[in-house]
């Protein structure tokens, strides 16, 4: 009996394994780096593993300037001018004060403190308290005060669910700062997730953001997680919630790659049909992806976080070529899903980067042919 549960358990992971690893022509396999086989991401010019930055999806040097400079001085007034100055009903206002809340939040864990040092963070219990009445300050406390709790507690727990109170009251004082600043309300969607709010709570604050910002795909991807079977939502409220974003969304927004999204989070553990990747529900949605992103702006913030999920869907489909294509616009940041679900985000990166240099090579491609 024994043997015959081995004998399934390898069937089934050749169901799992074999398809991922076929391709048009034989199979792409793994061979010793130096082999002659080999393919090297190297060549076209893409970043070392260890040189991938694993704190944004895409460039923004302006954050990553300010970033370095309040870390380094202790001194917030950068990243207060920084936030003054951008839009606020934006992507990139809340992208940047997401980078700014987790910044904070990784150096207390790394610094949590003592008799005689400082905890990390320091200069965001500064900013608050000498700039009370600064929206930029009072939206990044509440996302830091949100982030905290998911990485120092269990959802469910006392304590998880006393920081997620602080953090709802927190985004309720900056969104009085900034009336019409959707991303209070951003950050109050990930509360409500962690609390559980009522569907009916959660439409009201939905409503709240869409009267602000209709169009903000990352208010959508907060959004799209409290509808999501593993929280309180179910795969066909998560599907309904995308499309709906989808069809409403307007010329050259990437809301038509919200479908995508709904199906990365509704993957099944083990896929033992070898064509799921290749299957309509999943090719359909690759395509509204691939729209979106030819119709969107160069310079969307959002932009960078789709062509890094179509890059995952892409190499799994064993669609080489437009994965090559997405890879040359992002390679180099890593800062986004489904990456950093990790542990490693670069060395997850690393993995489907080489799977589709290798594919595109094993299928005739190589540095010359891919378009830039």
């Amino acid at each position: 009996m024994e043997i015959l549960w081995v004998l399934i358990a390898l069937v089934m992971l050749g169901f799992v394994v074999l398809p991922f690893l076929r391709r048009r022509r034989g199979a792409v396999g793994l061979v010793p780096p130096g082999h002659p086989d080999a393919a090297d991401p190297a060549n076209y010019g893409f970043a070392r593993e260890e040189e991938l930055d694993v704190r944004m999806p895409g460039p923004d040097q302006d954050l990553l300037d300010v970033l370095d400079l309040v870390q380094r001085t202790q001194d917030y007034r950068a990243a207060q001018q920084l936030l003054a100055g951008t839009d606020a009903d934006g992507e990139l206002r809340w992208q940047r004060v997401q980078a700014f809340a987790g910044a904070a939040s990784l150096e207390l864990a790394q610094r949590p403190g003592g008799v005689s040092e400082a905890p990390g963070g320091q200069w965001l219990r500064v900013w608050r308290t000498e700039a009370p009445k600064d929206a930029g300050g009072a939206a990044v406390h509440a996302e830091f005060l949100v982030q905290q709790a998911w990485r120092t507690a269990t959802p469910g727990t006392d304590a998880f669910r006393i920081i997620m109170e602080e953090a709802r009251t927190a985004s309720g004082e900056a969104a009085l700062l900034a009336p019409g600043d959707p991303v209070p309300y951003i950050v109050e969607l990930s509360v409500a997730r962690g609390l559980g709010y009522s569907q009916q709570d959660f439409e009201q604050l939905w409503l709240k953001i869409l009267d602000r910002a209709p169009a903000h795909m990352g208010a959508h991807l907060a959004a799209l997680q409290y509808w999501c079977e593993k929280w309180h939502g179910s795969r066909q409220l998560a599907y309904s919630f995308a499309k709906a974003a989808a069809a409403r969304a307007p010329q050259g927004s990437l809301l038509a790659a919200m479908p995508l999204f709904a199906v990365f989070e509704h993957l099944p553990e083990v896929t033992l049909v070898a064509g799921f990747y290749q299957s309509e529900v999943v090719s359909k949605a690759i395509h509204g992806a691939l729209h979106a992103v030819h119709s969107a702006r160069p310079d969307d913030p959002m932009l960078a976080h789709v062509r890094h999920m179509l890059v995952f869907f892409l190499v799994r489909a064993e669609r080489w070529a437009e994965a090559m294509s997405q890879l040359i616009h992002i390679d180099g940041h890593v800062g986004a899903l489904p990456w950093t679900l990790s542990a490693d985000p670069a060395a997850e990166f690393a993995v489907y980067r080489a799977l589709a240099v290798a594919g595109y090579e094993a299928n005739g491609g190589s540095p010359a042919t891919l378009p830039h």
